[in-house]
């Protein structure tokens, strides 16, 4: 076996990358559910499944929101997303495990081009064996599968950057043919309106054609980058808002104002993220080795630095914002440290350190791997309201998490079709605040009771039945082992135990009765 693997990586490094690409993002598609964090749910899935299901999450259309909300959002991927929920739900296909698990298939497939490409510009600036380190770290980095299943912007926008940029690099020793100038720019333009940030990095391949001389070159690049964000995302937004890049307009504004309600981290935050995720003392050879290629390797050197810089910079840090570059780091660091060992002699005569740090990697890598590409991610949100979904009418659900100070949102698109109205129990929003109607009218009554986590859940339960004194217990879901351990590391992290009560005052009949 060892021999015939062996025989196939020598005859096709790249084949076996991309089975290895495969197999391990269709084992997260089947295995890993739920959702990673907020925004690839929240902020993609509730508000395209709703608009599905012919209801408006959160007021996200334009002839929904009050005159005074003043918030223009994004219509592109998750428009995008939209439209394939739409064809799902046209084919039959409307079960929500079964839809998120097409979607993540649908991700993890697009993940595929980032793996590709990858192998390929690596392969073009060094050799097979960088190569074929840098698409293995790709395809099965103990993170990768997971994220690449995910709906994160931070992950869809990478294959644009990547195709963009192999456009160009695959002629970096000849003159760069015209349409391959304005494909690029504009592939790397579709990538702006997935995630704006990217603009960064689209300004740092600009910068240097110019710093070049290849004057005419980055004119091409420039035009065709803002024809690309003129379509697709002007366009939208002047048939959505009225007025071409009003999302744009709305995204910076709400970011400069709210930059600090967000974790806010020092400068070296990021670079404490990368030694940590790609694994030390690798994660220490590889970034020093992408600080090596400065020179040799400016296309893709400038564009991740100002990139990086920019985050580093910027108050607002959360883990996800630096994974659009991570794959650039990643390939840089590889050639550079590759190069470094074989032309210096310090490294050379410490070959068995960095033999058995790469050891100490993959062993920890393969354990991390299946662990984390199986995880079921926010299980108990998810599974709470799978099994609501059961019931048929639910109009309105209270949410107790009443030591939090901020609303835990309920993932409602997997209450097959039912948007609920959600009363919220907070530190902010105690009981005694709740509007009159919902103990006074018959017609307001929450049929359901969710209690986040079992802090004093005893005396919060009674609390609840001093409104209704008749509630039942219904259910209970524990979060998977992964949010357990996410939540005892930081109780921020949203990833309570979930009881449910049933209200038997307005809604006696249980589950079987139905």
């Amino acid at each position: 076996m060892k021999e015939r693997i062996s025989e196939l990586w020598q005859a096709s490094p790249l084949k076996v990358i991309i089975w290895l690409a495969i197999l391990t993002r269709l084992v997260a598609a089947i295995f890993s559910k739920g959702f990673g964090m907020h925004d690839d749910h929240f902020l993609v899935i509730e508000p395209a499944q709703s608009w599905v299901d012919g209801y408006d999450h959160d007021n996200w259309l334009p002839w929904n929101q009050p005159e005074d909300m003043n918030r223009a959002v994004n219509f592109f991927y998750v428009g995008i997303v939209y439209f394939i929920l739409a064809f799902f739900k046209t084919i039959g296909i409307t079960n929500p495990q079964l839809v998120m698990f097409f979607m993540r298939l649908i991700h993890g497939t697009w993940s595929l081009v980032t793996v590709y490409y990858g192998y390929k510009i690596t392969e073009k600036l060094s050799d097979k064996k960088s190569a074929g380190t840098v698409g293995l770290l790709l395809a099965v980095l103990w993170f990768y599968p997971f994220v690449s299943v995910r709906n994160l912007v931070e992950i869809v926008c990478i294959p644009f950057l990547m195709y963009g940029l192999w456009l160009l690099v695959k002629f970096r020793d000849e003159k760069i043919p015209l349409k391959y100038l304005i494909l690029s720019g504009f592939i790397m333009g579709v990538g702006f309106s997935v995630r704006y940030q990217t603009i960064l990095f689209s300004f740092g391949v600009g910068l240097t054609l110019l710093i070049y001389r290849q004057w005419k070159d980055a004119i091409v690049f420039g035009i065709s980058y803002l024809m690309a964000i003129a379509v697709f995302q002007g366009g939208i937004d002047l048939v959505m808002w009225g007025r071409p890049f009003q999302a744009i307009q709305s995204y910076i504004n709400y970011n400069t104002e709210h930059a600090l309600e967000y974790p806010v981290a020092p400068w070296y935050n990021y670079l404490l993220l990368i030694f940590g995720i790609l694994i030390p003392p690798v994660s220490f050879f590889i970034f020093f080795g992408f600080l090596t290629t400065w020179k040799k390797h400016v296309l893709i050197f400038l564009p991740t630095l100002i990139f990086f810089a920019f985050h580093s910079y910027f108050p607002n840090k959360q883990e996800r914002f630096i994974l659009p570059v991570v794959p650039f780091i990643i390939m840089l660091g590889i050639i550079g440290w590759n190069r470094l060992v074989n032309t210096s002699t310090f490294w050379q005569k410490r070959k068995k350190f960095i033999k058995y740090s790469w050891v100490f990697f993959w062993v920890l890598n393969l354990i991390l791997l299946p662990i984390i590409s199986t995880t079921y991610s926010k299980r108990a949100r998810t599974e709470s309201m799978v099994y609501l979904s059961q019931y048929h009418d639910i109009k309105r659900i209270m949410l107790d998490s009443h030591r939090n100070y901020s609303m835990v949102m309920c993932p409602r698109s997997y209450l097959g079709g039912q948007w609920v109205n959600e009363y919220c129990i907070t530190a902010d929003l105690p009981r005694e605040k709740l509007p009159d109607y919902v103990l006074a009218d018959p017609n307001f009554q929450p049929r359901f009771i969710l209690f986040f986590e079992e802090k004093e859940l005893d005396k919060r339960i009674a609390a609840v039945r001093e409104m209704y004194p008749h509630i039942v217990f219904e259910k209970k879901f524990h979060p998977g082992l992964i949010d357990r351990v996410l939540h005892r590391l930081n109780p921020m992290n949203a990833n309570q135990t979930i009881t449910i009560y049933r209200n038997t005052d307005f809604y006696p009949r249980g589950i079987d009765e139905k």
